[in-house]
């Protein structure tokens, strides 16, 4: 069996991330999948923006337990910015285009 590579190529968890999804190690397109299906599963997206319905959905609301994981996201972005959760708290949200930087920021 070939080695899976890039995407599909399982990457080690830092500890909350593990304990969430139940794994020492997975794809990055797993952890996306399954932080989805959790986000999805509790109703964690913005149903309106601003009262609006248009991008409804565009917004993560962090509960109990995503809290954790957004909480340890710290990271620079290829275009330079800069992506701090450390200070967020349960009941706000962060934007769906984030996610990826908050997979990067909790594995190793």
């Amino acid at each position: 069996m070939a080695e899976e590579k890039g995407l599909n190529k399982p990457v080690k968890l830092k500890a909350d991330l593990a304990a969430f999804l139940g794994a020492e190690a997975l794809p990055r397109t797993e952890i996306t999948r399954k932080l989805w299906d959790y986000i999805k599963a509790n109703k964690l997206q913005t149903s309106t923006v601003n009262g609006k319905p248009e991008n409804a959905g565009k917004y993560i609301v962090a509960d109990a337990k995503l809290i954790r994981i957004f909480n340890n996201t710290r990271v620079r972005t290829k275009s330079g910015k800069v992506v701090d959760f450390t200070g967020l708290n349960e009941g706000q949200t962060i934007d769906m285009m984030q996610m990826a930087s908050v997979v990067s920021a909790n594995i190793e």
